[in-house]
């Protein structure tokens, strides 16, 4: 895609269990890291990213030319969501062809300024957008975002073998919700059960790229425009996220390493 050098896809599978919430936060966390970084919200029935990123109502990207249009900016990211274009209170009564037609408008005519990572959050299931993506641009790589439930895994799994039929590779998992912390006294629990992104990573050979706790400041954060990444930078989630940025970042350089040059002389 022209103005983006890599692509990351941000799944689960199935709703409500956090992956928009970890899609904002891992590429804010990137751009931490120095990257250029974009987001394309690719729920087309129901976008979540225009709050996330504190942008406002009735705000529209401008024009770049015939059918083309720029990202906004949000916390020194790009952005491109379905949200900036149609009333957000307004239900998309589409079906699969439209739904995969406006995704695919999005993803070809938004003119990316020079990215080094756009994240893809993608919608729940294995449809029609998921499969548009992989047969209109080259993924460098999917994360699957899960809780440690043993329902949320099964949605996982099915997430997993969609991107290995069409050769995406996966980069890890995120376990979500992994710890209840309780904000008066401190105290943790597995509420939705212990291991589950470590099974599933082990399963397909995979790995843990991090696991975040069930806390109430994430939800306030992200309800308020103003996600972990950027409302904590010094604080232990925010740290979790950098973490997984890097890794994610060192996969992809990764798989484009190509072998020792070797020589000979005297």
């Amino acid at each position: 895609m022209e103005g983006v050098k890599h692509i990351v896809a941000v799944a689960s599978g199935k709703g409500g269990v956090g992956k928009s919430t970890v899609t904002v936060n891992l590429a804010l966390a990137m751009a931490a890291e120095s990257y250029r970084v974009g987001i394309l919200d690719a729920d087309i029935y129901g976008p979540s990213q225009a709050q996330m990123l504190g942008v406002g109502e009735g705000v529209r990207p401008e024009s770049a030319g015939e059918n083309r249009f720029k990202p906004l900016e949000a916390h020194g990211i790009q952005a491109m969501s379905m949200a900036f274009l149609v009333d957000i209170r307004e239900p998309m009564v589409w079906r699969g062809p439209m739904v995969a037609g406006a995704f695919q408008q999005m993803l070809t005519q938004t003119v990316w300024d020079d990215l080094d990572y756009l994240f893809i959050d993608m919608p729940p299931g294995t449809g029609d957008i998921q499969l548009t993506l992989a047969q209109k641009v080259p993924v460098d790589g999917a994360v699957i975002v899960t809780t440690p439930q043993d329902i949320a895994l099964l949605d996982a799994r099915k997430g997993i073998e969609m991107f290995r039929k069409v050769n995406v590779p996966v980069l890890g998992v995120v376990e979500n919700m992994s710890l209840h912390i309780c904000s008066n006294c401190g105290h943790s629990e597995p509420i939705f059960g212990e291991g589950g992104g470590e099974r599933i990573a082990q399963e397909y050979e995979t790995q843990v790229l991090g696991c975040l706790p069930l806390t109430l400041s994430i939800r306030e954060q992200v309800d308020g425009g103003r996600p972990t990444v950027v409302a904590e930078p010094e604080g232990e989630v925010t740290a979790t996220f950098r973490d997984m940025a890097r890794q994610v970042a060192e996969q992809i350089r990764g798989q484009g390493a190509e072998g020792p040059e070797i020589s000979f002389s005297e």
